[in-house]
């Protein structure tokens, strides 16, 4: 599909720069044309009157020409260039007489090359006539050139535009791999959910003893939940990253945080760590209050299944300048270098034995979706036992205004 596209992309941009040179082509060659016709008219009309030089010979500013007078009793007078032979008197004859039978009075004459202006008086005709071959040549010589320039140019435009359209289809080819790996990842996560549910309804159904039934049954309960519980994180990952208009409101992310941080703070004590806060009050940024809530409770989550037993948990939430910086921190096991810039990606858990399996891999993948759509951006630092989430989210344009005035 991705060579498809690409192929597309280079076929459309060939098209239009060849639909746009041959326009060129056209509009060069009609103008060329149009303008040796009034040259050599011009010329024509100089010689009905009267006006020659004998000594103009091709390739000279002018153009040479001859004129044929027919008198009423068919007696021809020929006078003009030299450089034209007027003796052949059948030659002569014939192209005086192709050029009586034409119906307008000037054109070619092309059985001869010569181009012809007729003026029909009282008592004769004089037709002037002139060389059209160099014209001819021109026009052939010109047409020739722009169409090897033409094709030159489509040569290396088509090179040109099939590099270029492997950019352009960069981001789709990414784009895809990313669908199609999510896909997979989501089919892998239902599956054992699924094998887990159509086992159990499988043993209940011919199991007599009621006590085994409802193992089953809490078994086909629990994994029920944690499918519900992939297909909403899913649903809302695709949510973040489907590009719709969020609707952005006044949020004080200070008490977002501290909400989150008062929740979180029991589940931390029951799980052997302790949580500690420090929130800088009144910060205020653009967004949703359900999505930055969710935010923050999916790196303190994040921060009570990955920190060591007995260690603390930091929450740490301050202004920089125009930003929010938020900051979540945890001590235990360091993460390896290679793996942190795969921590955000869908379904990746960085060591899946420390959360017993319980997680999915999605909520940082939320979590980096929430920031970005919020105007911000999340990074992860991890060294010497202490793995630090940092999230910075640009604060309300009249925020500074507002602390000023409250200092006053």
């Amino acid at each position: 599909m991705i060579r498809k596209l690409r192929l597309k992309i280079v076929g459309i941009s060939v098209m239009t720069v060849a639909a746009v040179l041959l326009s060129a082509m056209v509009i060069l060659a009609l103008s060329t044309h149009s303008q040796m016709v009034r040259s050599s008219e011009g010329r024509l009309l100089s010689a009905l009157d009267g006006r020659l030089d004998r000594n103009e010979l091709p390739g000279s500013s002018g153009q040479p020409c001859f004129v044929a007078e027919i008198l009423s009793g068919g007696t021809i007078h020929l006078s003009g260039s030299s450089y034209y032979n007027l003796e052949n008197e059948d030659l002569v004859l014939g192209i005086v007489r192709s050029a009586l039978e034409q119906e307008s009075e000037s054109g070619v004459l092309h059985d001869y090359s010569l181009r012809y202006m007729r003026r029909v008086g009282t008592l004769s005709v004089r037709i002037a006539f002139t060389d059209c071959t160099m014209e001819q040549a021109t026009m052939r010589s010109l047409l020739l050139r722009s169409g090897f320039i033409a094709l030159a140019a489509l040569v290396i435009l088509t090179g040109l535009s099939y590099w270029l359209a492997g950019f352009a289809v960069r981001p789709v080819k990414q784009a895809w791999q990313e669908q199609t790996q999510f896909i997979s990842d989501a089919s892998h996560e239902l599956k054992t959910p699924l094998t887990v549910i159509l086992s159990s309804s499988e043993l209940a159904a011919g199991e007599p003893d009621e006590a085994k039934t409802k193992q089953y049954i809490d078994n086909i309960h629990a994994e029920s939940l944690r499918m519900k519980e992939l297909v909403e994180d899913m649903l809302a990952l695709a949510r973040a990253e489907s590009g719709a208009k969020l609707v952005m409101e006044p949020v004080d992310l200070s008490d977002t945080a501290l909400e989150s941080a008062l929740a979180f703070e029991p589940v931390a004590f029951e799980s052997g760590r302790t949580l500690a806060y420090d929130i800088q009050p009144e910060l205020s940024v653009s967004g949703s209050a359900v999505q930055l809530r969710r935010l923050t409770d999916i790196l303190l989550d994040n921060a009570v299944k990955y920190a060591a037993a007995g260690t603390n948990i930091s929450l740490l939430l301050r202004r920089e300048g125009r930003s929010a910086v938020l900051q979540v921190e945890n001590k235990g096991e360091t993460i390896p270098p290679e793996k942190l810039p795969h921590l955000f990606d869908r379904f990746y858990r960085a060591d899946e034995s420390r959360t017993g399996g319980e997680g999915f891999g999605l909520g940082l993948a939320i979590a980096q979706s929430i920031a970005q759509t919020h105007g911000g951006s999340i990074g992860c630092t991890s060294a010497e036992g202490v793995t630090q989430f940092t999230v910075t989210l640009p604060l309300l344009k009249n925020e500074p205004m507002k602390r000023g005035k409250d200092a006053c």
